[in-house]
């Protein structure tokens, strides 16, 4: 991690200097609705590889082209296969990521050398303002060292990269607080590659049965997909408040609606006393954040019901496990 400050912009008023970084190569961090991103210029090879390095990226893990409208799609692909171009017009701007073939002027490096493009339009004002006035496609993965927690408000992205970025838009926190769904949906049936913010469900609903294939072993297919992934800096593991074991460790516990009874757990977090999976998914990595600030010796993750943004929310909960485990 840098130890130096980036230049930290409001989102409102800093479009126009942004932009400009963005046209000469620079690193600037912006928001969406789902969090943070470290944006560059798709189209130049060498920006684009100073997002692997202020992140500590593997370059075998592709990015996430943005766009700052819809249609500015074909112009930059080609012919846009009808499947994806339904879910375009049903869920852009918004948390939907879609896989393409990747065009000729996006330089290898952006999709780690992978025939296909993840591509999106995100469903933040200020992210397709700033995608517009720079005038390219950017590439922006999470604002975030490679493999940690996503960061959900500009003080995360400062914290976590100093000055490896030039500039942080800072729009206050995301509203979806999880990353984009991925869909690969140029085949017979839409595969989704990363469970995100657009739950599974609403993607039955417009387009009918889909396979749910996230996770991978290898070289990713998709950005996001790494068994183990969004860590904090404190080992996490997935758990009831029962399973604290009494040996005098500060541990932290990750509740669903409810916190435990006082006296095992040195910090508590609580994603949604309603038992909302929505605004529990817009708080998750905020609270993390926080738990990972306090000093814990252990974070127990509480999982949340399986069913919509609740299941993208318990993918993230393993992924982290899986990194300590």
């Amino acid at each position: 991690m840098s130890s130096g400050s980036p230049r930290v912009l409001p989102a409102a008023s800093g479009i126009a200097e942004a932009a400009a970084v963005l046209r000469t190569g620079g690193l600037v961090a912006f928001p969406t609705e789902t969090v943070y991103g470290l944006g560059a210029n798709a189209l130049d090879a060498r920006a684009a590889a100073r997002i692997f390095e202020a992140k500590a990226r593997p370059s075998f893990d592709p990015l996430i082209t943005h766009l700052a409208d819809a249609a500015d799609l074909p112009g930059l692909v080609g012919a846009v296969p009808p499947a994806v171009a339904a879910l375009v017009e049903r869920f852009w701007p918004g948390p939907l990521t879609l896989i393409v073939d990747r065009p000729a002027v996006i330089p290898p490096i952006v999709t780690s050398g992978l025939a296909t493009m993840a591509v999106r339009v995100p469903d933040e004002p200020s992210a397709r303002a700033l995608i517009a006035a720079a005038g390219v496609p950017v590439a922006a993965p999470s604002a975030n060292r490679f493999g940690q927690l996503s960061p959900t408000r500009a003080e995360h992205v400062v914290a976590g990269l100093g000055d490896a970025v030039d500039v942080v838009l800072d729009g206050g926190p995301t509203r979806c607080g999880i990353e984009s769904t991925i869909v690969d949906a140029r085949g017979v049936r839409p595969v989704v590659l990363r469970l995100g913010a657009l739950p599974v469900e609403a993607l039955v609903e417009a387009v009918g049965p889909v396979d749910v294939r996230p996770g991978s072993s290898g070289q990713p297919v998709a950005p996001g997909t790494l068994a183990a992934h969004y860590a904090p800096r404190t080992p996490l593991r997935v758990g009831a408040a029962e399973s604290a074991p009494a040996d005098g460790g500060r541990r932290g516990f990750l509740a669903f609606r409810e916190p435990p009874a006082a006296g095992a757990w040195a910090a508590v977090e609580v994603l949604s006393a309603e038992g909302d999976l929505t605004a529990a998914a817009a708080r998750l990595f905020d609270a993390l954040h926080r738990l990972d600030a306090a000093g814990l010796t252990e974070i127990v993750a509480e999982p949340v019901p399986d069913v919509g943004v609740g299941r993208a929310i318990n993918d993230r909960l393993r992924r982290a496990a899986a990194t300590w485990h």
